[in-house]
């Protein structure tokens, strides 16, 4: 599960399918009793029409928290924390970084830093859109060393520059509102 709306959805389908349960949080349902197997194929079967799925693989299980980890703090969190994105995740998760960091790469195909990179710019271009910040304060938001290793960073992945890229949301934003 990703998000709070992912949780919801699940706590509604439990409910529907009149399955105990004590806590839905992301990534984990705490049940009070074991459910039947018909039970657990229908919650999956509900779950499944919404874009979600249920995991029993310890790895898998992992790498979903993993990404909450990394998608919590990217999008979510208003102030990032104060130490580097490896520390944070291997406290939060109580793993060593370099194993997280491996097996994520083993299961998901990309870096960890990678995936982090990736919200990283797009938390970037919500933050662009809104226009509250400039690149210099998006960069401190999302600690990036510098301005340029923002912009270096952002081109590298969509291809455009940050004013590129806002300029272009803006005349499409516009043309939308002359139609």
């Amino acid at each position: 599960m990703i998000s709070l709306r992912c949780k919801l959805i699940v706590e509604e389908e439990l409910k529907k399918l009149d399955v105990p349960y004590l806590t839905v949080e992301l990534g984990k349902i705490e049940f009070s009793e074991n459910i039947s197997l018909q039970q657990r194929n229908q919650l999956e079967e509900n779950l499944s029409k919404w874009g979600l799925e249920l995991l029993d693989d310890k790895k898998n299980i992992l790498i979903e928290k993993i990404k909450n980890v990394v998608i919590e703090i990217v999008h979510y969190s208003d102030e990032l924390p104060k130490m580097n994105y490896s520390d944070y995740i291997s406290e939060k998760l109580g793993y060593n970084y370099t194993y997280l960091s491996n097996l994520f790469s083993e299961v998901k195909g990309i870096t960890l830093q990678q995936f982090i990179i990736i919200h990283k710019i797009e938390r970037v271009k919500e933050l662009l859109l809104y226009n509250e910040l400039n690149l210099t304060e998006i960069a401190y938001k999302l600690h990036y060393s510098s301005v340029s290793h923002l912009s270096y960073q952002f081109k590298k992945v969509t291809g455009l520059s940050p004013s590129v890229y806002k300029e272009l949301k803006e005349n499409r934003k516009g043309n939308l509102e002359n139609v």
